[in-house]
């Protein structure tokens, strides 16, 4: 059990710090937190670590499969980028128009949940992070392959993951209270967020081209 905990608390620290860096996921959080409520935007972020949890899980039992889904994660790539250019015109736009200042995109009649489910289910990002840091911890014992510390491994992450994007939640609710009369200038804040991190993709998939499978080579040295 002492193992256990041990990579509980492993997988939340490592979690809650990875969320903290400006991403989609965290900073759609922000702005549903913003523009509609908190209860929608945790909601939102119980369904993007809903996905991350169980592409953990399903790493670490099928690490062989997932290093040959390169097209496949190619196109998640892809999916990704459109979706942080169309968050960030959907900003532009809300920004535009301060009297109707919600981000079309995530404003829509999907539920939260399932809204943050399916955005990121195809932000292939997470995979070679959790990838590398598993193959890391296996290497040093911090977690065996046996099931209890798998479950307790992955419920940690999800815990990390919730308690990093409250930090964007709640402080970004602070801070829209305090500039109440000047909304748009927090959406353009967040359009340019979102185009500074579809600048990042572009330049990660076209200029460096590096790829799924280049992350998860470079996850599989660190083990090394």
């Amino acid at each position: 059990m002492k193992g256990a905990l041990r990579i509980f608390f492993t997988g939340m620290l490592v979690s809650f710090l990875g969320s903290l860096p400006l991403g989609t996921l965290n900073i759609a959080a922000m702005q549903i937190a913003i523009a509609e409520s908190v209860r929608n935007a945790l909601l939102f972020s119980l369904g993007s670590l809903t996905a991350e949890m169980i592409y953990v899980r399903l790493s670490l039992v099928a690490m062989d499969w997932i290093r040959r889904q390169e097209k496949i994660f190619k196109l998640f790539d892809w999916l990704a980028l459109l979706i942080i250019i169309a968050l960030a015109v959907s900003s532009f736009i809300a920004a535009s128009h301060p009297h109707e200042n919600r981000n079309v995109i995530l404003n829509n009649n999907l539920p939260s949940f399932l809204l943050g489910l399916a955005m990121s289910a195809v932000n292939p990002m997470q995979i070679p992070f959790w990838f590398g840091w598993s193959t890391l911890l296996f290497a040093k014992k911090i977690l065996l392959p046996v099931k209890v510390h798998y479950n307790f491994y992955t419920i940690g992450i999800g815990i990390g993951t919730l308690l990093g994007n409250c930090v964007f939640i709640f402080g970004g609710r602070l801070i829209a209270s305090k500039i109440q009369n000047n909304q748009s200038v927090v959406n353009y804040a967040i359009a340019g967020i979102f185009v500074l991190t579809a600048l990042i993709q572009i330049w990660r998939m076209v200029v460096k081209k590096k790829d799924f499978s280049k992350q998860l080579h470079e996850a599989e040295q660190k083990k090394q």
